[in-house]
Parts: C-alpha cells; structure tokens; sequence
C-alpha cells in the first residue's frame, strides 16, 4: 500500500512537472512574430496587431475619407505627406499600412523600403477590407 501511495505521489509529480512546459490551453491566439510578418497582409492577419504597442498603424488617405470611418488608434499621413514627414515613422517596429483598397498603401510601402524601413506591411484590400470582415471603424 505504502509503495502504491508513492508511486501515485510521483506520477501527479511528473505530469504536474510536464504540464509545467506545455502551452496553456487557453483558447487564446499564439503570439505573433513581428520580426516574421508577411509583406502583404490580409485584413485577417492584420487584426491581431491591433492594439500591440509593438506595431505602428499607418493610414495613408486623405482627412476626408479618414473621419468618414478609419481603423481605431491609426496614425493618418496622407500619402502627399509622407515623404516629408518620415520622422514620424518608426523604423524601429512593424509599420502596417493601409488606405481605401490597398493600391496607395503598396505604393507608400514600396516608398517606405526604398528610405530603408526593413519591417513595412501592406494591408491588402485597405479599409473596404477591413470593413468587409466585420471589423472595428471609429469615426
């Protein structure tokens, strides 16, 4: 009896010990790497870097279409303006960026590469996307 006892005792310790270093199940999503992000991002793949102070949102059209609805916490420059304010752009996170359907913003993203940003993503299919899948829009 007592052997039985001890064993039972070192068999809860043992998978106590494993589940030590299994993930939790959770029901939370697996942590993205952003050093590892695609160049272009569908609006799926983007929603989880919404809120992470690690990602820079870029909303690059017009003030207009930006108060009309626009993704919560994005920065607005429109695209004329990037250029010349580039300083407001960290090179040192993941910038994601998007405008009305994805066509300016793959053009800002091709421009942000060409000043040396190594960590730049498109948002494909822009705001209508993002929209489109049900997702958040402040106005």
């Amino acid at each position: 009896m007592k052997k039985l006892a001890v064993l039972s005792t070192l068999l809860i310790l043992a998978l106590a010990v494993a589940a030590c270093g299994a993930p939790a199940a959770t029901g939370s999503a697996p942590a993205v790497d952003l050093n590892n992000l695609p160049a272009n991002l569908t609006v799926q793949q983007a929603k989880p870097l919404l809120g992470n102070p690690g990602v820079f949102w870029l909303d690059v059209r017009e003030q207009s279409e930006y108060d009309a609805g626009h993704i919560p916490d994005i920065t607005l420059i429109p695209t004329g303006e990037v250029a010349q304010r580039l300083a407001e752009i960290p090179k040192d996170k993941p910038v994601v960026v998007t405008c009305r359907s994805g066509n300016r913003s793959a053009q800002v993203t091709q421009f942000l590469r060409e000043q040396g940003y190594t960590n730049v993503h498109n948002m494909e299919g822009g705001i209508l996307a993002w929209q489109g899948a049900g997702f958040p829009v402040e106005k």
